[in-house]
Order: C-alpha cells, then structure tokens, then sequence
C-alpha cells in the first residue's frame, strides 16, 4: 500500500492586480478611508482621473478577497488594509525569487546590488545585516 503525502499543497494567496495594489497603498499611506478619500488619493498620482464606481469595485473586490475590511461609519463605508505591507512585499518577492532565480534568494540580492544604486545610509544598513548573517554561520 502507498503511502499517503500528509502535506496539502500550499494554498496559494489571491492574486492582486496593480491596480488593487494602488488601492492598497493609498490605505496603507492613510490607515483607514472611505471611498472618495481613496480616489482623491489615487488621483492625485495620475493623469487620468479614475471614476468613483471604479475605485468602489477595487476595494469591494479587495475586500472578497481578504484583503480589506470595511465598517459603516456615519453615511461612508470606511476601509481598511487587512494585510501589511510587508506581508504583500514579502510574498511578491518570494514569487518574483522563484520566478527569475529558482528561488535562491542569494543570486536576487547579488542582482540589486550589481544593478541599482544605494544611498551611503543603505550601504551601511547592508553592511551591519551581512555582518549579522555572517555572524549566524559562524
């Protein structure tokens, strides 16, 4: 008789387009916000204005999907992220690592580091986290 695999496979998280991302960020930036002071937030970073209804279906279905929650306050509804930031960067990255480095998150660093620039703040923050990786090692 074969043996059974008792792990489930992973669960994977909803996807998030760009555009729910820009929603995200403008709760992240705000706390809390009703859907006007999400679109005004939107707003003011394009040159296209979106339209309420549109900005009302991005945190509708941000909310379907776990991401949001909403509470009636007064005449608004009021929305709130339900995910950090770190929690959403975190898991973009692992899939981007998987996706371009098969996962080795060495060879991502080794890519940042080779192509971007870092302010002198940056490369001291760098510098003391490889010693505290280092040190783990050791």
């Amino acid at each position: 008789m074969p043996l059974k695999n008792s792990k489930k496979p992973a669960k994977k998280d909803p996807e998030l387009g760009d555009a729910e991302l820009e929603v995200l960020k403008a709760l992240w930036d705000r706390g809390e916000a009703t859907v006007r002071e999400v679109l005004d937030r939107l707003n003011e970073k394009r040159e296209k204005a979106l339209a309420y209804t549109t900005v009302l279906t991005f945190l509708t279905r941000l909310e379907q999907k776990g991401f949001v929650v909403s509470n009636k306050s007064g005449l608004a509804y009021v929305y709130k992220a339900k995910v950090s930031r770190n929690k959403i960067a975190k898991a973009r990255l692992r899939s981007l690592m998987q996706q371009m480095f098969d996962g080795a998150p060495g060879a991502m660093a080794l890519q940042l580091m080779e192509n971007e620039d870092f302010s002198p703040e940056e490369i001291d923050e760098l510098r003391v986290l490889i010693e505290r990786l280092d040190s783990r090692t050791s």
